[in-house]
């Protein structure tokens, strides 16, 4: 396993990092902003990086990437669509109440046209690559080693501490973000232990941030999109309104999540991902 490893990390850390230093003149994310010309380089390399590694470590350790929850048979299949469905719906669900509770409105409409496709379809590419990054990397290869040794919920709540870890130097993070990537990550942890793989998470994963970036405008761990939907606009409470950090920040994003963990119980019923894989 740690030469398979190795492998993994060469690819998954160090081509990205290789790759974006050599493009650092021309790409930059500046603080307070995506923008699609920015953001795409960066997670498409990302994304392409952590298959690579998927696919390379699990041909080095004689395996079929499947192992690692990425089945190649099942990609773009009916559970990574039903996973964008549920991503939508449960920040849809969110901005809802906060609608009604008067912390969040809708002031206009950024966009109109061709532009609605153009952005919406750009922005969805982007969103497509941080699921299969975020989750080929965090729940993938390393959900299934640290299976091996600690079991899978074990390392489940290590794997979501260190995606949680991840999102800290997020500009305009609060604490309830934070705590509610960690349980987000815990409950992608149950899909992928029910569905037997990662890709109803990667559907959740993107189609939960395009909604906040694009369609609903808001800020995405306090960042703004650069070419949105609707404008919108969050008072009040901070722990209601979520503040800098979007919805995801707000006490209801939590909640939501919390109820998305007992449906999809109820959705998927048995464990289709080992406890201990060998």
């Amino acid at each position: 396993m740690g030469k398979t490893l190795l492998v993994f990390l060469v690819f998954s850390v160090g081509l990205p990092v290789l790759l974006l230093t050599i493009l650092h003149h021309w790409i930059s994310l500046r603080i307070g902003q995506l923008a699609i010309h920015t953001t795409l380089p960066i997670e498409s390399i990302q994304a392409v990086s952590v298959l690579v590694a998927t696919y390379a470590a699990a041909r080095f350790a004689r395996r079929p990437m499947g192992d690692y929850g990425i089945p190649p048979r099942q990609a773009f299949g009916a559970r990574f669509w039903e996973g964008a469905l549920w991503g939508f719906a449960m920040l849809s669900l969110v901005v809802a109440i906060q609608y009604l509770l008067g912390e969040f409105r809708i002031t206009g409409v950024a966009l109109s046209g061709a532009s609605v496709l153009k952005y919406a379809a750009a922005w969805g590419l982007v969103f497509l690559c941080v699921g299969i990054y975020e989750e080929g990397f965090f729940r993938g290869f390393f959900l299934f080693a640290l299976s091996r040794r600690l079991a899978f919920w074990r390392a489940a709540v290590v794997l979501s501490i260190a995606f949680a870890a991840a999102h800290l130097s997020n500009p305009g993070e609060n604490a309830f973000g934070i705590l509610q990537v960690f349980v987000i990550g815990i409950v992608f942890c149950l899909t992928i232990r029910r569905t037997g793989s990662l890709w109803f998470a990667i559907g959740l994963h993107a189609a939960w941030d395009w909604a906040q970036t694009f369609f609903y405008g808001t800020p995405d761990s306090g960042l703004i999109g650069v070419g949105h939907y609707f404008n919108s606009a969050a008072s009040g409470a901070r722990w209601l309104s979520g503040g800098s950090a979007g919805p995801e920040g707000s006490v209801l994003a939590l909640a939501i999540i919390v109820l998305s963990a007992a449906l999809v119980h109820w959705r998927f019923p048995r464990a289709l991902y080992p406890d201990r894989p060998v």
